[in-house]
């Protein structure tokens, strides 16, 4: 029977995953979804008697902890991952005016007020989700062709208006080009991961890890690495007050996005802070930050509580996939634990954030960006050549050989995200199966 005791003992777990979390933010590529399917992994094959409800609490923790600090490698580091990625210019120039603290609290920032949020709406959340699944259920299939015609429809093609006109038109094709070119390999790759991936089946469980490596934290690694000059000195006083009309406003719509994202298959949370952003109109830099670090968080955290809305069965995002083959919350009591774990996780997370971007904001002045980088890239393939192994590494590099095509030649890095947006929405329009034979990953070896 559930003691009082006993539900301390849960959030003192969940703070502890939170705690972990953050340390695992700070490592360049390294996603939580990878670590938590290691854990999974390590839970079945390891000794009974542990609890499942133990572990579902430290890896909301753990969520609650990354998504959260994340977003310092992706200021400091020009290393995102896919929900980061949108955020990286805003943030980079911030980071080149001697402000990149002010960025990653500014994110941060958003990131707590889309927490504070999913805390408020959880009495309602049942009453909101449930409606809104069976309306959108039905159309996912359009919805997400809607969705990847508007990423594509939305680059602007950018060439010099006082150039001749076959110039401004091969200029503007080449950056329009490079965005097509980026989604459609991206895709491909996606497919050959999905059909006839190389990594070994005793890894599945990481089978993303390389591909959102190579298209994601490689190429900006690279780029310091290669070309990158030291950053101006940081200033590591907190920021001017942020207003509160932009804090709400900006939280608001992050978390509209990131619930969207969370309900729709395979839309990440950058995707949802981006439709929501161009729905609300977002006008400023500052808020655009304070929207995708909500819009992250919502999708991420929003998408894993609602696992444990009583039932609604709804599992969504790498984490309630992964977690729901083992553990499968009942009643709300377990609901409501996961509510009160993600405010003491999300408030834990924070103040970390303000420790370790301050910290990053005086290394950073100290330290040889390069150093850093080639530091940040060793680790990136180790990892995956120590979870994924020689066929993960193939991956990493083709993944790498994409992910560079916006870096170097221009277009919008959230073009990567075809890796997940084009087998899956082919799927479930239902010619999936169809371009994987035509691209003979259907075949015998």
């Amino acid at each position: 029977m559930p003691t009082v005791l006993g539900d301390l003992g849960l959030l003192a777990v969940a703070l502890i995953g939170a705690a972990v979390g953050c340390g695992l933010a700070l490592l360049p590529g390294l996603h939580v979804f990878n670590v938590a399917g290691l854990a999974l992994l390590l839970f079945t094959h390891g000794p009974a008697g542990l609890n499942e409800q133990d572990l579902a609490m430290f890896l909301l923790g753990a969520l609650v902890g990354w998504a959260v600090v994340n977003v310092i490698p992706a200021v400091f580091l020009f290393a995102p991952d896919d929900a980061n990625v949108i955020a990286v210019l805003p943030t980079t120039k911030y980071l080149m005016r001697g402000q990149g603290l002010e960025a990653a609290l500014l994110v941060g920032a958003g990131s707590l007020g889309a927490l504070l949020g999913l805390v408020l709406v959880a009495p309602i959340l049942d009453a909101i989700i449930r409606p809104l699944r069976a309306i959108l259920q039905p159309h996912a299939g359009w919805m997400l062709v809607a969705i990847v015609a508007f990423l594509l429809l939305g680059e602007w093609p950018r060439a010099n208006d006082t150039a001749p006109p076959a110039r401004r038109l091969l200029s503007a094709w080449t950056y329009l080009g490079a965005g097509l070119l980026t989604f459609v390999l991206s895709g491909l790759l996606g497919f050959v991961l999905l059909y006839r991936s190389p990594v070994p089946v005793e890894a599945a469980f990481v089978n993303l890890m390389p591909a959102f490596i190579g298209l994601f934290a490689v190429p900006g690694l690279l780029q310091i690495l290669l070309f990158g000059a030291k950053p101006p000195p940081q200033s590591d006083a907190l920021p001017t007050e942020i207003e509160p009309r932009l804090l709400l406003r900006g939280s608001l719509t992050g978390l509209s996005g990131g619930l969207f994202a969370g309900i729709l298959p395979v839309v990440s949370g950058g995707i949802g802070g981006l439709l929501a952003g161009h729905a609300t109109a977002l006008w400023n830099e500052r808020l655009f930050m304070i929207s995708l670090g909500a819009s992250k968080v919502a999708y991420y955290v929003g998408s894993l509580i609602l696992l444990f809305v009583p039932g609604l069965t709804l599992a969504r995002g790498g984490m309630a996939w992964m977690l729901s083959s083992i553990y499968v919350p009942y009643g709300w009591r377990s609901y409501w634990l996961a509510v009160a774990a993600v405010a003491l996780c999300g408030a834990l997370a924070f103040a970390a954030l303000v420790a370790l971007a301050r910290a990053a904001a005086r290394l950073i002045n100290r330290l040889n960006v390069r150093w850093l980088a080639s530091s940040a890239l060793a680790l990136a393939v180790a990892m995956t050549i120590g979870f994924t192994g020689g066929g993960g590494f193939v991956i990493m590099l083709v993944a790498t050989t994409v992910g560079l095509i916006p870096v170097v030649v221009g277009g919008r890095r959230m073009n990567c995200l075809g890796v997940l947006l084009v087998p899956i929405t082919l799927n479930v329009v239902g010619v999936g199966p169809t371009v994987a034979q035509w691209l003979g990953l259907l075949q015998p070896w």
